[in-house]
């Protein structure tokens, strides 16, 4: 493998070579989006399993948990996300890879059977791991486009150092993984492709970062305790889904758009779905700028400060969650407008439709409440609140075994 270092960026963490860059586009009619969800989860349900539902009324574990050959078919999990992220195909066109060695000593010439050297191929992989694992990465995963990382079957922990970013890439799945304990990397050469490394500047140490990157879906992943974010998402990110995880012990939980002066996140697309935010969580649950975000069947059992909040005016549709208020009497309210006096945030256009709220929570709308405001922040059909305790009771990581339904 030729070896070719290139100057240290002082802007940018790293150069990519150009086949990596994917242009993020934003979903452009929410509404077929929806239709295409409802169709495709049917008539895969009814084609490969035989049967419409495993009764979960979670439409994506709906979809593929009822197979209790699941471990043979591990590529049908690309046909079942929904939301901004549902054209998320990973790996789901290439070859199994199998991560044999948790080891991660040489960023720059990753061995072979190692979760880097899997990440950083041209071609779409479908990732997964020979037996429990933790992985201490010694810098930042940089991923390739077009891969899935795929824990079901095993206990993999990324853990201990840097973790996972996703920069100017698409197509990536990451579901079953434990993330936590991130730290900061960087100040080192990294290499992103069999053919190209660069250097990294230091970074911020969040869970998983999405930086630019387009058509991304992270699922059934336990995140908590990490130096910076969770999962952030900044940089002209878009087409991204987040769903069934399990947030805990975090303070700034998620962050969506880079800043209020950068406006290329107004194209910005996310859907937040079926997750639990639950112990030990503070704040950002998400935070948000400028683009759109569906907050769609979430359980919210824990904040501190607030749970849903954002600056720049993003649109914010909050449909079908459950929100526990904390014991403490100032901290009631599940939304915080950032940024910006009552004069300007009152346009914005948040709403709560079928939220539950309990313990005294309370929601502050804004925006002139029109549907039609919220037709690019709409991506799939919000269940009851009252079944969101079903829906998410499998949030986070599964035990899934060979042989029987996961």
């Amino acid at each position: 493998m030729a070896i070719h270092p290139c100057l240290p960026l002082l802007l940018m963490h790293i150069v990519l070579a150009p086949h990596a860059f994917a242009s993020p586009s934003p979903v452009q009619d929410p509404e077929l989006v929806v239709q295409e969800v409802n169709e495709s989860i049917f008539n895969a349900s009814r084609r490969n399993l035989g049967f419409l539902s495993c009764g979960t009324g979670n439409p994506i574990d709906d979809c593929w948990r009822c197979d209790p050959n699941w471990e043979k078919n591990r590529q049908r999990l690309a046909d079942c996300a929904i939301g901004f992220g549902k054209h998320a195909i990973g790996g789901r066109d290439g070859k199994i890879y199998v991560v044999t060695d948790p080891g991660d000593d040489n960023p720059v010439n990753p061995k072979l059977g190692t979760l880097r050297h899997a990440v950083i191929q041209n071609e779409p992989l479908w990732i997964v791991f020979a037996r429990d694992m933790v992985i201490r990465l010694k810098e930042e995963l940089i991923m390739n486009s077009f891969k899935t990382i795929d824990g079901r079957g095993a206990s993999v922990h990324i853990a201990g150092g840097p973790c996972i970013t996703i920069q100017f890439v698409t197509n990536i799945i990451i579901h079953g993984l434990n993330i936590h304990d991130c730290k900061q990397g960087g100040n080192a050469y990294v290499r992103d492709s069999p053919d190209h490394y660069g250097w990294r500047t230091v970074s911020d140490g969040d869970g998983v970062s999405i930086f630019g990157g387009s058509h991304i879906w992270v699922d059934h992943c336990s995140l908590s305790n990490c130096r910076d974010g969770l999962i952030d998402a900044i940089r002209g990110a878009t087409a991204i889904t987040l769903s069934n995880n399990y947030l805990t012990h975090h303070n700034k939980v998620m962050l969506l758009g880079h800043s209020d002066s950068y406006t290329q996140d107004k194209n910005m697309q996310i859907t937040i779905a079926f997750n639990h935010f639950g112990e030990g969580l503070v704040q950002r649950m998400p935070r948000c700028r400028h683009g759109y975000f569906h907050v769609v069947n979430n359980d919210y059992t824990h904040w501190e400060m607030y749970a849903v909040g954002g600056s720049a005016a993003p649109t914010i549709n909050s449909q079908g969650n459950r929100f526990v208020a904390p014991d403490d009497a100032f901290n009631k309210e599940v939304t915080k407008h950032e940024d910006a006096p009552q004069s300007e945030w009152k346009h914005w256009n948040w709403r709560s439709e079928g939220d539950l709220m309990m313990n005294g929570a309370f929601f502050t709308a804004s925006g002139a409440g029109a549907s039609s405001s919220y037709a690019k922040a709409s991506s799939l059909g919000a269940r009851p609140s009252s079944v969101v305790g079903s829906i998410t009771a499998s949030a986070g990581t599964l035990g899934c075994k060979k042989g029987k339904r996961c």
